[in-house]
């Protein structure tokens, strides 16, 4: 079921799911530039005509009617709104600690330098729906974006075989203020969001997870609107010793697993004793999984567990997989983390697994993925937000800078440049 590799000998068996994000790429590729460019050409018919062919409904109306929020915050349970409500204030408060301010410099009244901070004007934030749906992943997109001042946010996310959107997306849109919602998923909603429609206005920002033709679509478009990365398959590192408990990693795993046939469950390990508890629990847990066939599937291809010689190697072993989550059940874990320097967010601890950080504590769960760690981080105010830099010279301050820029510019062979500061230098003793 999930596959035993010793040390960092073998660790090349891991390729295949080190770069499983670009295994189906070139496949997809061309139905996605069809896809784009028939939305381009289109609009609302292209994009309805995919919606019907892949989410297997029509649609009267794209957008998501106010009738249709109201009636999502009367069915929704009361303990999943009060869930939803206390993540927000988790969320909130994690990402305030985010914001920051421009900034000028002036040494003297000559030169004035510094930078603006200001929102990105509108922003779609792609929420995976369909078989399944995500109301945390509104409140981690939708959250820093609300904190950066975007003024305008819109989402997309596919509906149900019925045209409908769960009820707890709703009510976590509404209760961050997004009331512009669409029924649309896939490439063409990437698509409607890049070059707009009659009813889709264009946004400046794609945001958001989704499967392999989404995650192609924002490559495909970046350039034209900004987008936050590409998010591959999910996955989680968990980096033990030989006194973690074995049933706790394996429900972890499962966790991960559930996620997507293509999501990647790593144990790493100098205990080859706890190795094989962790398989033997996994075998009596998967029985109990609602989504044991795609739990198995994953484990099966992408699930591993790393044998080393020792915890040394172990942490190199998880310093090079660079993972999305890193979980450590070491004995000293507030150390341990101490030594790792590639991974999209680490959890300390038996009692702090992987959902913890998806669904609650505060910290986001967008985060790089398929290795990118090395050197990309977690979605944040930041991604929401634009710098511009400001700078004055007066005539005094350019006159005491000029020779210096000439000089710069006459070595690049750039005289043009070196001639904008000489002719305001003509009348000066420079």
């Amino acid at each position: 079921m999930i596959k035993k590799i010793n040390g960092m000998s073998e660790i090349e068996s891991l390729e295949k799911i080190l770069t499983r994000t670009q295994m189906d790429s070139k496949e997809v590729l061309q139905r996605v530039d069809d896809i784009l460019e028939e939305v381009r050409l289109r609009g609302d018919e292209a994009v309805l005509k995919f919606t019907q062919m892949y989410d297997g409904h029509g649609l009267s109306s794209l957008q998501v009617t106010k009738e249709e929020i109201k009636r999502a915050k009367r069915n929704i349970d009361d303990g999943l709104k009060k869930a939803i409500e206390n993540a927000i204030v988790n969320i909130t408060k994690f990402h305030e600690k985010q914001i920051k301010k421009g900034y000028t410099i002036q040494e003297n009244p000559e030169i004035i330098l510094g930078q603006l901070i200001s929102p990105i004007e509108r922003v779609g934030i792609y929420i995976p729906g369909g078989t399944a749906s995500y109301p945390s992943t509104v409140m981690m997109n939708v959250i820093p974006a609300n904190l950066a001042g975007v003024e305008e946010i819109v989402i997309v996310t596919p509906a149900d075989k019925e045209g409908n959107i769960r009820d707890s997306v709703l009510v976590a849109a509404n209760l961050l203020g997004v009331s512009e919602i669409y029924k649309i998923g896939g490439a063409q909603a990437v698509g409607a969001l890049c070059y707009g429609t009659e009813t889709i206005s264009k946004v400046d920002k794609i945001v958001g997870p989704g499967n392999i033709y989404v995650a192609m679509a924002k490559r495909k478009v970046s350039g034209i609107v900004g987008i936050d990365m590409i998010a591959g398959p999910s996955e989680v590192v968990v980096l033990a010793d030989k006194n973690a408990n074995a049933r706790f990693i394996a429900a972890d795993l499962i966790a991960q697993a559930e996620h997507d046939e293509r999501a990647a469950s790593i144990v790493v390990t100098d205990s080859e004793n706890l190795a094989d508890r962790i398989q033997e629990e996994i075998s009596l847990q998967l029985k109990t999984l609602d989504r044991s066939k795609i739990a198995e599937s994953s484990l099966t291809n992408y699930g591993a567990i790393i044998i080393t010689g020792n915890m040394e190697e172990s942490f190199d072993i998880a310093n090079r997989l660079a993972p999305e989550h890193l979980e450590i059940l070491t004995d000293n874990p507030f150390e341990d983390y101490k030594r790792i320097r590639n991974a999209g967010a680490i959890f300390l601890g038996e009692y702090t697994p992987e959902p913890v950080g998806d669904y609650y504590a505060g910290p986001n769960h967008t985060l790089p993925t398929s290795r990118t760690a090395r050197f990309s981080s977690a979605l944040g105010v930041d991604d929401f937000c634009k710098k511009t830099s400001l700078l004055y010279y007066s005539k005094e301050a350019l006159k005491g800078a000029a020779g210096d820029i000439i000089t710069l510019a006459t070595d690049e062979a750039l005289t043009g440049h070196a001639n904008s500061i000489r002719v305001r230098m003509e009348d000066q003793d420079v």
